[in-house]
């Protein structure tokens, strides 16, 4: 992961986005999102994802950036309907890395505050506000938190000890801090197999 700058935040905030690259991104968040994502779509199918990104208003954001424009156009455009479901698969785990960092999911923002502070600007900049339509509809089913999906984005296990305070230091956006300690306590009932006692809800 590159080391993020204030003049990239900067930049993210108020300077040119088109040519704006996502190398900032944890690989190891990069690569549970992918995991999940793949994950649910092996047992959807891949032909609700491109719908998915544009209900999800996401359309904008792509068609700012080149990276993600032109992974757009070829996954759109391709026979080969391999390489249509990884490019827009490579899409989605970018984007829902980003609003991951930018809540603070997990405690990953925490872990890697710098790359939080650009996820940040750049969803603030693309005017998306707190909805995270991504988070929503891999991790909050209707009527139910998906347990095994936050087990999936728990960080790696060298992080894994200091969740709570974590949780506590960076003062995660959700409800409260309540619901955050919740997360965390459902992580791990997740992570150890365990069911939890009380179905939870998807925060408002």
């Amino acid at each position: 992961m590159e080391v993020v700058t204030n003049d990239r935040v900067q930049a993210a905030l108020f300077g040119d986005t088109e040519n704006f690259d996502f190398s900032f991104l944890p690989k190891d968040l990069l690569t549970q999102c992918r995991s999940l994502i793949e994950s649910y779509h092996e047992i959807h199918g891949y032909a609700c994802l491109p719908d998915t990104l544009w209900k999800c208003r996401l359309g904008p954001l792509i068609e700012t950036n080149r990276e993600l424009r032109q992974l757009l156009r070829k996954a759109s455009t391709t026979r080969s309907a391999k390489k249509s479901n990884e490019g827009f698969g490579r899409i989605a785990t970018t984007l829902l890395s980003l609003e991951i960092l930018a809540s603070n999911f997990s405690g990953w923002s925490a872990i890697h505050p710098d790359a939080g502070l650009m996820a940040h600007a750049i969803l603030k900049r693309s005017a998306r506000g707190p909805h995270m339509p991504l988070m929503e509809f891999y991790l909050y089913p209707p009527k139910y938190i998906s347990f095994a999906a936050i087990a999936a984005l728990t960080p790696p296990t060298g992080h894994r000890t200091a969740e709570v305070e974590l949780y506590r230091a960076s003062k995660p956006e959700l409800a409260d801090e309540k619901q955050a300690l919740n997360y965390v306590s459902a992580i791990n009932q997740a992570r150890d197999g365990r069911s939890p006692h009380a179905a939870a809800t998807s925060p408002a």
